[in-house]
């Protein structure tokens, strides 16, 4: 294999945010599978086999072998900590609450959800800050309600959250923050292990509450909590960030409801908010007939995959495929398969959720604000690249 060294744990380009890193493109052109060393505060400083092409990603993480084990610390109940039978028995119980017919019957909910946070902007006036006022709220209701969180709470576990996911805080900080969330986890489940409320925690409560520890509720509600806050709010305000510098796309997005899903699809795609995903190899396995031994770290990157112009299995007829330049916007692109969402056993469970937060929220705001504009240069903008999740830490607007 090739050995190589990663300058980023996230992979983005510096000064181009939205853009992988040059070794990541220059990656996908070797014909051996890389070997970098990637800089982490939890695990610290490790080896890993890089992947980067569309095929190559969706292939990996369909491995039975690849496994989430060891490749993040151990949280019960955490989906992330668990594979094969283990995890498939956890996730069976939450399925029901994240379908796609589950997430439709929330769109009402959701739009009321965002024109509270839209009124709210108004309010706030020009200058307001986009990712305070509207892209954390509104994730944030919508997960508090599903779990039966007090809606007060939320700018605790929004601050705890925000550090536990942030890669340039020091192990220490983000354990003393994770312990935090476990602390007012396990009170929240306490509760309702007392008197089960009508939503997903109560739900799992009472069906399966007999077969599930204190421990694990704790850790399925904080897995659940920050997947559902952190992720959406994190791709909203990216999304935004992004269309406000391509006003020919956003245009689309406010004007064209009939490009709504499409648009949706290709900014998750573009946006990536979940760069990378780690990885350890259980056993022996091969990625394009390459050998990746037993206890190897993989570190698969979606960002990269999702530029891919050499994937197979998109429709050409459609316009799919190689020769469409990937690196370009086109909130009007036919659908192209991508992997924002992960792929396999550990694919997203509330992919559904959040695609119907942004077709909501997206148009919405647009329509709106229809001269809404960054009150700062795009090259100001303070972007999260250092996180587990990329977004915007802040985006004032103004209109």
């Amino acid at each position: 294999m090739t050995e190589t060294q990663a300058t980023s744990s996230a992979g983005r380009a510096a000064g181009c945010p939205f853009a992988p890193a040059p070794e990541l493109y220059a990656a996908q052109k070797l014909d051996e599978l890389p070997r970098v060393t990637l800089p982490n505060p939890l695990l610290g400083d490790f080896d890993a086999v890089l992947v980067t092409r569309y095929d190559d990603v969706k292939s990996a993480l369909a491995n039975d072998q690849l496994r989430m084990g060891g490749s993040m610390p151990y949280q019960a109940g955490n989906l992330l900590s668990y594979d094969g039978a283990d995890h498939t028995r956890l996730r069976r119980m939450l399925t029901g609450s994240f379908t796609t017919k589950r997430a439709r019957e929330l769109r009402p909910a959701i739009e009321g959800v965002v024109g509270s946070a839209l009124d709210a902007l108004a309010a706030a006036g020009p200058g307001a800050d986009l990712v305070e006022v509207f892209c954390n709220p509104i994730p944030t209701l919508v997960i508090c309600e599903l779990l039966g969180v007090p809606y007060g709470d939320r700018e605790d576990f929004q601050r705890r959250t925000k550090v536990a996911l942030d890669f340039s805080v020091s192990r220490e900080v983000q354990m003393e923050k994770a312990a935090e969330m476990e602390a007012y986890m396990a009170g929240l489940v306490a509760r309702h292990r007392e008197h089960p409320g009508e939503n997903v925690l109560g739900r799992v409560v009472r069906e399966y509450g007999d077969q599930l520890t204190d421990s694990e509720l704790a850790g399925i509600g904080n897995m659940l909590l920050i997947a559902g806050h952190e992720t959406i709010a994190s791709t909203l305000s990216a999304s935004i960030a992004l269309l406000l510098q391509h006003p020919d796309q956003l245009a689309v997005v406010r004007d064209d409801p009939s490009a709504t899903d499409g648009a949706v699809e290709e900014l998750l795609r573009y946006t990536a908010p979940a760069a990378v995903l780690p990885r350890q190899a259980a056993g022996t396995m091969c990625v394009r007939d390459q050998e990746i031994k037993e206890g190897e770290r993989v570190v698969a990157s979606v960002l990269a995959a999702n530029r891919d112009p050499s994937a197979t299995g998109q429709d050409e007829e459609q316009g799919q495929g190689s020769g469409q330049d990937l690196d370009r916007l086109d909130v009007r692109r036919p659908p192209h398969r991508h992997l924002t969402f992960g792929f396999g056993p550990h694919q997203c469970l509330g992919q559904q959720l959040a695609r119907m937060e942004l077709r909501v929220a997206l148009p919405a705001l647009f329509t709106r604000f229809p001269t809404l504009k960054s009150a700062v240069p795009h090259d100001e903008l303070d972007y999260r690249t250092n996180a587990l999740v990329f977004g915007v830490n802040t985006l004032p607007v103004t209109w």
